[in-house]
């Protein structure tokens, strides 16, 4: 299994501490917050390549990090792939992204995992992993527990069997809590629908539009993550995941 993490974006909502420094490089709770994603899926078994998307301003930044990472840590195979973007303005947008390294590295040819780099977890995802086997693709869900707060994200209507059955985006009216959030998994076989996804002419941006356009065509199944799951898209956002986080450090 491949792993593909997203971190081409110019999160400019966090202006000016990501203008000359990406967000998944930002710390949290004395590490960076994609070195949260990559500690908890490092218990995975079978990782080939962790591939990290990019953009033209920060590509250099994320190579010098990975060289950092495997000096300190269990070794990884990284590329860090630039997808020559350089402003909001000319952003390929997530699916866009995950759209150019899928054909420019091949990477249909093997299962592929695919996770935000700004999306903090507490604990180890390889119960996601294990939970993916037989299936075409999962999606990993969270409770945010209150009905005004998932306004924010996407809500799931799911059957007994964990496999969505509707999806609604920033839902005006939700009917529940659960929320898909950007860990995804797609076997070999489904990894060429983001082919087919962008040559209808469909929108690039949020990963969670595959989802939506990808279910009603085959099984998603859902896994619902287990500890924190935090997503931080603001100043303040960032604040708190620094205060939630610190009891996580090991």
């Amino acid at each position: 299994m491949n792993i593909l993490i997203l971190a081409a974006g110019y999160a400019t909502r966090l202006y000016p501490l990501t203008l000359n420094k990406a967000k998944p490089l930002l710390d949290v709770a004395g590490k960076p917050m994609v070195e949260w994603v990559l500690d908890n899926l490092a218990p995975i078994e079978g990782i080939g390549t962790v591939y990290i998307v990019t953009n033209n301003k920060f590509a250099a930044d994320f190579q010098a990090w990975a060289d950092g990472y495997n000096a300190r840590a269990p070794k990884m195979r990284f590329k860090i792939v630039n997808d020559q973007s350089t402003s909001d303005t000319d952003k390929l947008g997530a699916i866009g992204d995950i759209h150019l390294v899928v054909n420019q590295e091949h990477l249909d040819t093997d299962d592929l995992l695919v996770v935000a780099g700004d999306n903090l977890f507490s604990e180890p995802l390889s119960d996601f992993a294990e939970h993916t086997k037989g299936r075409d693709a999962v999606l990993a869900t969270y409770d945010v527990g209150d009905l005004e707060a998932i306004k924010k994200y996407n809500n799931l209507t799911l059957d007994a069997d964990g496999r969505i059955t509707a999806f609604e985006e920033k839902p005006a009216n939700p009917t529940g809590t659960i929320t898909g959030i950007a860990l995804y998994y797609f076997a070999e076989a489904t990894v060429p629908m983001f082919n087919t996804y962008i040559a209808e002419g469909n929108n690039p941006d949020q990963p969670g539009r595959f989802i939506q356009w990808l279910y009603p065509r085959m099984a998603v199944h859902t896994y619902p993550v287990k500890g924190t799951w935090f997503d931080i898209g603001s100043k303040e956002t960032l604040d708190e995941a620094n205060q939630i986080f610190e009891q996580f450090r090991k």
